[in-house]
């Protein structure tokens, strides 16, 4: 695993954007504080091009910068699945090629069957367990905000983070495409 200042920064920008996207691009979804989020479709992108450790610290730095401005504290169990989000999806990385410009429909299923992963088991195990380990939530409310939370994000991502990822890998020069005249 490599940090090096590129994934430096793009932690910082990273987390600031998941930060606003979460705090002002998010719609209600009838559930008590669940919303459908575009950040998580970011999550899923930067994860992907910069890795697990980038992803896992966007999701958290992001997550906590959300609830302590939005709420006023920090609900960690749900942090800890952004961060837990950001670092399985980030896992992809080296299974598909966004950085190559040859992102096809191989790297898309990958990518997607990742990002399904995260989401079913942090919003729909994590998430609840830990809210009633920690905070003694009722089950059938965590479990409900859990897979409210999971399907919104699994929609996002897998709707705006493909979008997302197909876009910047048409950005990025294909190995082997340059050729001497």
């Amino acid at each position: 695993m490599k940090i090096n200042t590129r994934t430096i920064v793009a932690i910082g920008i990273g987390s600031a954007v998941f930060y606003v996207l979460n705090r002002f691009v998010s719609i209600p979804s009838g559930i008590p504080n669940t919303s459908i989020n575009t950040a998580y479709a970011f999550l899923a992108f930067m994860s992907t091009v910069f890795g697990p450790l980038a992803g896992a610290l966007i999701g958290f730095i992001g997550h906590t910068l959300t609830d302590a401005t939005m709420y006023g504290s920090v609900w960690w169990s749900w942090v800890v699945v952004s961060a837990f989000v950001g670092c399985a999806v980030g896992l992809c990385q080296n299974k598909v090629n966004v950085e190559d410009g040859d992102f096809n429909s191989k790297d898309l299923l990958f990518f997607n069957l990742y990002q399904i992963a995260a989401n079913i088991i942090g919003w729909g195990v994590l998430a609840p367990v830990l809210d009633i380990l920690i905070y003694k939530e009722p089950a059938d409310k965590v479990f409900l905000q859990g897979l409210t939370a999971g399907a919104a994000n699994l929609i996002t991502v897998a709707i705006l983070g493909s979008v997302f990822l197909t876009l910047y890998a048409k950005t990025r020069t294909s190995a082997g495409s340059l050729s001497k005249e």
